[in-house]
């Protein structure tokens, strides 16, 4: 019997039928010609990875529709790649190559160590930028302390992208628990409380992803007014229709309408770079919209919207999702990495390890300001005529994204307010 590898991926973030080329019905990916046209000549590994994030993110959806219908969703591509980035490093042979796949990657034309190398020196730029973006991310190997790993991957993970190995005892559970979450609540800043429970005492790797992510001094550029904020209607469906707080806010703010996917987009800014889009389909429509999401789209949207007047309607929510990635992997093609057909010998020197769970925990709250909200008016010009009025009213989309990479991505079903 193989022994037993955990994953868990989290994030914390603050404020803030797609069809999947690693399918063998589709053709393989060109992990640098979708999102951004104009990066083919540059052929760039920073648009490699970038490609490979946002084209994961849309396929990752996809598996959230299939097992989570009518759900709210929310989840972080980039948390999640970069922890199969630092697998692939250990993996060989066909577990190796479907990881790849998954990530958008031709297996015979790339080594392994390019990937992670990439993803790590993204992480790396995300973690050192310091233009008013709180954002901390990192990947950690909680390794029981009989399993000696390979001096190579230890130096790999060690040399490039500073990931930590720690060693713990699982055969002491309650304690290896307390360990694991009380490094994972100091890296999310408290806002993520307990990740692991009911640890298997035959565990011998647990692997963390995390991602902390706030917009610093009050968040948006363009804040909410709390005095503004008011019980509105929201239309879950057809048949239910329930009270939000509603914020509102009248400003100069990017937006415009996606005839093609009968969907409004408006852009809403962070301080410090960090940009979030909110994508509200007409009403019956957003089938519609998944159907032709793409990179293209999401590239396509940033050049789609201008500055206008507008009179903007925002549900406040907060949402933790949690997945169990097992299965949803192993639609997307990682099929061998949870079987005992697992080769991980890059990591240990013998093949007899597998992974036997994988979490993603994901945590976003969006409302005013992110702290204290800013004293005066929601008004910034008053029109001589009124201006259109966005109201997020009905099931809507949004993702954020910091200089062309997906952080987080979800779907608002129901907002919820905790």
């Amino acid at each position: 019997m193989k022994s037993l590898f955990c994953l868990c991926f989290l994030l914390a973030g603050i404020h803030a039928n797609i069809p999947c080329p690693h399918d063998s019905k589709y053709p393989h990916y060109n992990s640098h010609s979708e999102l951004n046209p104009g990066a083919s000549r540059q052929n760039t590994w920073a648009h490699k990875i970038q490609n490979s994030i946002c084209q994961f993110a849309l396929c990752f959806y996809k598996e959230t529709e299939t097992s989570r219908n009518k759900e709210n969703v929310f989840f972080s591509p980039i948390s999640i790649t970069g922890t199969l980035a630092m697998l692939a490093l250990g993996a060989k042979l066909e577990t190796l190559h479907q990881i790849l796949r998954v990530l958008g990657f031709n297996p015979e034309g790339i080594q392994e160590e390019e990937v992670h190398d990439s993803f790590c020196h993204l992480m790396q730029k995300l973690n050192h930028q310091t233009n008013g973006i709180e954002l901390n991310m990192g990947n950690v190997m909680f390794v029981t302390e009989e399993l000696q790993l390979l001096q190579q991957f230890r130096n790999n993970l060690n040399i490039v992208c500073g990931e930590e190995i720690f060693p713990v005892n699982f055969r002491y559970t309650k304690e290896a628990e307390k360990k694991i979450n009380r490094y994972v609540n100091e890296k999310t800043n408290g806002k993520i409380v307990q990740l692991v429970d009911n640890i298997d005492q035959l565990t011998e790797i647990l692997l963390v992803s995390f991602i902390y992510f706030k917009g610093k001094t009050s968040g948006w550029e363009k804040q909410f007014d709390h005095k503004y904020t008011k019980e509105r209607d929201f239309f879950v469906d057809k048949n239910t229709v329930i009270k939000v707080p509603m914020m509102f806010q009248m400003r100069m703010f990017k937006y415009g309408y996606d005839k093609q996917l009968s969907s409004t987009v408006l852009q809403m800014d962070y301080k410090g770079g960090a940009t979030a889009f909110f994508v509200l389909p007409d009403r019956g429509q957003m089938q519609k919209l998944e159907k032709g999401l793409s990179c293209q789209v999401l590239f396509k949207w940033r050049k789609l919207v201008s500055k206008g007047l507008v009179r903007v309607y925002l549900p406040k929510f907060s949402l933790t999702e949690k997945y169990e990635l097992k299965g949803m992997l192993n639609r997307m093609g990682i099929i061998d990495l949870f079987t005992d057909k697992a080769d991980l010998s890059g990591m240990t020197g013998t093949p007899k390890h597998r992974v036997s769970e994988a979490i993603h925990k994901a945590m976003v709250k969006v409302h005013e300001s992110g702290t204290e909200a800013a004293a005066g008016t929601a008004m910034e010009i008053v029109p001589m005529s009124a201006p259109p009025t966005i109201e997020f009213n009905s099931s809507f989309l949004f993702f954020i994204q910091y200089e062309g990479n997906v952080l987080f991505l979800g779907k608002i079903i129901t907002p919820k307010d905790d």
